[in-house]
């Protein structure tokens, strides 16, 4: 292909295309996207000076991809003056880009400029450098902490992702780096993802929250706790009231350890120590076989016989018991209400959502920029964490995402919450009512949450309420989270809403939603709290949304202000 005048040489360099004064050069052929290697190739083993390779025997040619600078009609393309042409060149090359930096690029696809001024536009913006420096600090120190080889942060400032970044290893053996595109485990994260399926379907109509489950999954047996018939219905199953195990099988260990953890729990209230032996563990979380399942369930039907005849831990709407199994029984439920399969029902939705690259956790598919996941063995070393298979736990853990989508997830839960809030009658609807947002928010009565001992269950949701118990003490602020643990990683997604204005405030201003910051993490190592980080990053990243001055990386390790 000969380049027109006025002459110009072609450095290619990570797939970019720069273009830099210099001679007159011919390209014999389609360069890869790389730097040239050490030799350049030379006629020599059936091998022909225009680069083409002639099999044994034959005067058919095959043409192969050469580096080769010619200049034409000259001494120039051989030889060290080829060679001296072609530094020449890349010198040039390398010195105008430093210097000239945009301007000499190649154009890119409208798509991807639009994408660059866009990351240039939030990295302008004040105060979002020094929260970003203040996060990363965070995250570096957990990550020191636990030993975690590779972690994903992604954070969004009034619907803009403004910050993302990836700290360590995605894929250890392979030095692959972590970057905001890795997809990672989101565990637990499932389930705030499957209870707005639920909400969607119950505003068209088609799901009671208060009928029997039976109406939608006739095949799962009726309960009877301590011989009376009981009712399990959705909303008790979303609330994790249903009294439904979950990984631990035994009705008379479970018992005994929430009336421990209830006992230790009321001691911390009253300051008071609890005793050494009150606050052993009958059995560590990641103990529990089940988490270890490598069996392929082929369709939910299969998966609820893990657990739909065991008996019930306790009488329904009585107490609280977390279980990922309530979940798999709703995923039965969508399938019903819905009348399609759960995963197409999921992908659908996520589709909607725009979000792209969460998939559900298979093995087969080739999933680009999938992370590995690691453990630690009995003698602290580093191993990959065990093979297991999630299609028995699809709507309560069994999702793959990216910080990016989660945060696209998060700002659609706070724009549908806040756009009839606004008064803004021009904006689009929200996915969601921003009625069916408040209820599934709302804190629910006789529920708890283990990652922050302030707030509630909610629906599919932890919710910590706004408060003050006493003047210029600590400030409880109003926040949505959800955890996850899975083998070989850990998850958070934590939506900051703005900040409702005090009785003597001014009336606010008219503002497009959503208003507030959302934060999701992703590790890929197991058993990593997450959510007391990403609580500190949003608060930081909350002062930039209200022009406050950030805190250095020393004194953003205060006391959480919301618990």
């Amino acid at each position: 292909v000969g380049i027109p005048q006025p002459p110009a040489a072609i450095i290619y360099n990570s797939g970019k295309a720069l273009t830099v004064p210099s001679f007159p050069v011919h390209l014999s052929s389609r360069l890869p996207p790389c730097f040239p290697p050490r030799h350049l190739p030379r006629s020599a083993g059936g091998r022909d000076m225009s680069g083409s390779v002639r099999r044994p025997g034959s005067s058919v040619s095959r043409q192969r991809p050469t580096w080769r600078w010619q200049r034409a009609g000259s001494w120039w393309a051989r030889g060290w003056g080829g060679r001296l042409g072609l530094g020449l060149g890349m010198g040039l090359g390398l010195a105008f880009t430093a210097g000239l930096g945009r301007s000499l690029l190649t154009p890119l696809s409208d798509c991807q400029w639009e994408q660059k001024e866009e990351e240039e536009e939030r990295s302008r913006e004040p105060g979002v450098p020094a929260a970003a420096a203040v996060g990363r600090d965070l995250l570096q120190r957990i990550k020191d902490e636990v030993g975690a080889p590779g972690i994903v942060v992604g954070v969004a400032v009034d619907g803009k992702e403004v910050w993302s970044e990836g700290l360590g290893y995605a894929d250890v053996e392979n030095r692959v780096s972590c970057k905001p595109e890795t997809v990672m485990r989101i565990a637990s994260i499932s389930k705030p993802l499957t209870m707005t399926a639920i909400a969607k379907l119950w505003e068209m109509g088609k799901l009671d929250l208060d009928a029997p489950v039976q109406r939608y999954v006739p095949e799962f047996p009726e309960k009877k706790y301590e011989g009376e018939k009981v009712t399990i219905t959705t909303r008790l199953l979303v609330s994790h009231l249903s009294g439904i195990r979950h990984y631990e099988k035994d009705v008379e260990k479970v018992q005994e350890q929430k009336a421990k953890n209830k006992k230790e729990q009321s001691l911390v209230k009253e300051n008071v120590e609890p005793k050494v032996q009150e606050r052993k563990k009958t059995k560590k979380e990641f103990e529990h076989e089940e988490y270890y399942i490598k069996d392929k369930f082929e369709n939910i039907s299969k998966a609820l016989k893990l657990f739909e005849n065991d008996p019930l831990i306790f009488k329904p709407g009585s107490k609280f018991l977390y279980s990922t199994h309530a979940w798999t029984l709703l995923s039965a439920v969508v399938e019903k209400a819905s009348q399609q399969s759960f995963l197409q029902f999921m992908v659908k939705l996520f589709r909607d959502l725009d979000m792209l690259r969460t998939v559900p956790d298979e093995h087969e598919p080739i999933i680009y920029n999938r992370a590995r996941y690691y453990v630690y063995n009995e003698k602290g070393r580093l191993v990959n964490s065990p093979y297991v298979d999630c299609s028995y736990k699809w709507a309560g853990g069994g999702f793959l995402s990216t910080v990016q989508d989660l945060l696209k997830f998060g700002n659609v839960m706070l724009y549908s919450s806040q756009v009839e809030e606004e008064g803004q009658r021009t904006l689009l609807l929200g996915y969601l009512r921003p009625a069916t947002m408040s209820m599934i928010w709302s804190p629910v009565e006789r529920t708890e949450l283990s990652w922050d001992r302030d707030g509630s269950y909610a629906m599919g949701w932890g919710v910590v309420e706004e408060g003050q118990q006493w003047g210029k003490c600590r400030r409880v602020r109003h926040y949505l989270t959800h955890t996850g643990g899975s083998v070989g990683a850990s998850s958070v997604l934590l939506i900051l809403p703005k900040d409702s204005p005090g009785p003597s405030a001014s009336p606010p201003k008219a503002v497009v939603p959503p208003q507030g910051v959302v934060v999701a993490i992703l590790c890929n190592l197991q058993s990593v709290n997450l959510n007391a980080t990403a609580l500190k990053i949003a608060l930081e990243f909350d002062r930039v949304r209200r022009a406050e001055p950030i805190l250095p990386p020393s004194e953003a390790d205060g006391p959480v202000t919301a618990g």
